[in-house]
């Protein structure tokens, strides 16, 4: 009997999702009867309850900081326990959107054109919205270096931009990034593996946080994507190509924008939700993997030094 340790919950705006994800994968785990499955959450206790389990792998299903950025990778290794998806330095530079863009443009990987901005800056309001207007041109998106989910993800016009801008104070830094229009396409690589890519249309001005996990937000998924056969290969290399560049491992999924027969990538995520509405499952499912086939693959992955 494989004895697997489920960490989820988790300290980021992502806990609640990162819990739902957890309940899905351990409802199919528990089919099979050759798991035995103990859940917990990466807290104060955490160490002691690995050591105590003595699990044969961690199945890491949190979602953002502390569970995607590095943090809990760099405890796993320290304790020589061998755990899914990503390993410690792929798993820090997907997360910080400023790093990770900076690898994209500097393997010509296409990715919107941005700028850092941090709060304690000295730089007024009127002197940044004149740079943005010069080197983006609005609209520009907002966001967090390193949140997941959309969370804190603003689509700003010249008009709002400071409101929006103001929202995001707490984050310290932010990247305001050239707004891209056209469809919304993600692409999911499981190891050495193109699995395949969904279009995404949201009813909501944007996928986000709630268009990504409220199914009342009546996000429309689209499997098989309309698309010519040259297009759906390139989306699906520069998706590989982009997993290999971050020496990512298991499973990783990348949002982009297509727009004037572009591909542009948006980011890539190392820890894809896998709850019902999630799209890597969708994704495998189409494919004829199902969703206990998926897991499976991902624990199969499981590693150490990585």
């Amino acid at each position: 009997m494989l004895k697997i340790l489920i960490l989820a919950g988790g300290y980021s705006n992502e806990r609640e999702i990162s819990l739902i994800t957890a309940k899905s994968v351990i409802e199919e785990l528990k089919k099979s009867r050759i798991y035995k499955l103990f859940l917990t959450e990466p807290d104060g206790n955490f160490v002691k309850k690995l050591r105590k389990f003595k699990p044969d792998l961690v199945l890491n299903l949190l979602h953002g900081r502390y569970g995607e950025d590095g943090y809990i990778q760099s405890i796993l290794e320290s304790e020589k326990v061998k755990y899914t998806h990503s390993g410690v330095l792929s798993s820090s530079l997907a997360i910080d959107k400023e790093i990770s863009k900076k690898l994209f443009v500097k393997n010509k990987i296409l990715t919107p054109r941005y700028i850092k901005f941090t709060f304690k800056s000295n730089l007024n309001l009127k002197t940044l919205i004149n740079k943005i207007s010069k080197k983006l041109k609005f609209p520009v998106v907002l966001k967090p270096i390193n949140e997941g989910s959309s969370v804190g993800v603003y689509i700003s016009n010249k008009k709002n931009f400071i409101k929006n801008l103001l929202k995001l104070e707490k984050f310290k830094e932010i990247l305001i990034e050239k707004y891209i229009p056209g469809r919304e396409i993600q692409a999911a690589i499981l190891g050495n593996e193109k699995l395949g890519i969904i279009e995404l249309i949201p009813k909501r001005k944007f996928y986000d946080y709630k268009a990504k996990y409220s199914a009342s937000a009546k996000t429309e998924h689209i499997i098989p994507v309309k698309m010519s056969v040259k297009n759906f290969n390139k989306i699906n290399s520069i998706a590989m190509k982009a997993h290999k560049l971050l020496k990512c491992r298991g499973v990783s999924r990348s949002d982009f924008r297509f727009y004037n027969d572009k591909f542009y990538l948006l980011e890539l995520n190392t820890q894809p939700g896998m709850t019902a509405l999630s799209l890597v499952p969708e994704i495998a499912k189409y494919n004829n993997i199902s969703f206990i086939q998926l897991i499976e693959k991902i624990i199969k992955d499981a590693s150490i030094n990585k």
